[in-house]
């Protein structure tokens, strides 16, 4: 099990008065249970539609929306990885080993990588998820179409199993941790396709892997406007942004929109995050960095155009924003 842990960080100190960060952070077991009860049944209903509708044209839609519900399942896993979920710290755990089983993402190794993306956000060195290279748009729209995503993901739990383990972050005791667990999630894996087999049965494929796989790219959405274009100084204000959109979305990412709060004060449960979101506001005078997802999405394909990659643009300057147009992003890349 993963030592580490971000339920004491405080990414902007002064913006709560304790006594009121304290009650934003109590978890409410009753509260993750139900969110977790509503995502998980409406997978249920969609795998069994998908099951009663095979040969129709309706199953598109129904496969689509299985498959986006299986990709947000890993807000779940996130908020899990926080122990913010349920109130009992062994429930937040092996719900979680349960969904990074499915998300073949392990959750030990997710709790480490995610330790260091809090501590160290948008750090080119240090950051647990910003361990590539500046996007260009051609890697950018293979990020988000989901394909580079799953090459990297299978890649990385296959060198697990071969016990390489090459993460700056990931501390010497810990490489054991991850090794073990890679060989128990690919084991797993392999008796479910040795069943598969010994049953002719294509269920794992059809109502996991191939929906899971082939509808990331609206899970990838909101993972890749978190931070995208915002300044990589060590102040979450200024390089989170928070994503305007829908209560259907909201409940789908369990609140993860909220993302600025989040990252500020990541104790605090999802449930509490729009409280928390309307104190910070406040607090600062201001909404902190907020877009849409597609006027997000416009933004970057128009600075990544022409050749240009996201190397192209300052580290401490804020190169996708609303109200930023391209002739000011350019600007700012010339500073």
């Amino acid at each position: 099990m993963a030592e580490r842990s971000v339920d004491d960080f405080i990414g902007r100190r002064g913006l709560l008065e304790p006594q009121r960060l304290k009650a934003l952070s109590t978890r409410s077991t009753l509260r993750g249970a139900l969110h977790m009860a509503s995502h998980l049944g409406a997978l249920a209903v969609t795998g069994w539609l998908l099951s009663q509708s095979w040969g129709a044209w309706w199953a598109v839609p129904l496969f689509i929306a299985h498959g986006v519900l299986i990709n947000f399942l890993y807000a779940a896993q996130h908020e899990l990885s926080h122990n913010t979920v349920f109130g009992p710290r062994w429930l937040n755990e092996w719900f979680g080993r349960a969904i990074g089983f499915v998300q073949l993402y392990p959750r030990d190794f997710d709790q480490i990588q995610h330790f260091a993306h809090h501590r160290h956000t948008q750090d080119w060195e240090k950051d647990g998820e910003l361990g590539r290279p500046p996007y260009t748009l051609s890697s950018y729209l293979l990020w988000l179409s989901g394909v580079s995503y799953w090459q990297s993901r299978i890649a990385r739990l296959l060198r697990f199993v071969r016990g390489i383990v090459v993460e700056p972050y990931i501390r010497d005791k810990e490489k054991g941790l991850i090794v073990r667990e890679g060989r128990l999630h690919v084991a797993g894996y392999c008796v479910i396709a040795g069943l598969s087999v010994w049953f002719e049965s294509w269920a794992a494929v059809l109502y996991w892997l191939a929906p899971m796989m082939l509808c990331k790219i609206v899970h990838q959405l909101q993972n890749t406007s978190e931070h995208l274009g915002l300044s990589h100084l060590p102040n979450t204000l200024e390089n989170t942004r928070t994503v305007r959109t829908n209560p259907v979305m909201r409940w789908l990412a369990w609140n993860m929109q909220y993302h600025t709060a989040h990252h500020t004060f990541p104790s605090v449960p999802f449930h509490k995050l729009p409280d928390l979101h309307r104190e910070i506001t406040d607090a600062m005078g201001r909404e902190p960095h907020t877009m849409g997802y597609f006027a997000f999405q416009a933004q970057v394909f128009a600075r990544l155009w022409n050749g240009r990659s996201e190397a192209d643009y300052p580290d401490d300057a804020v190169w996708i924003a609303d109200g930023l147009d391209s002739d000011a992003a350019v600007g700012a890349r010339q500073t």
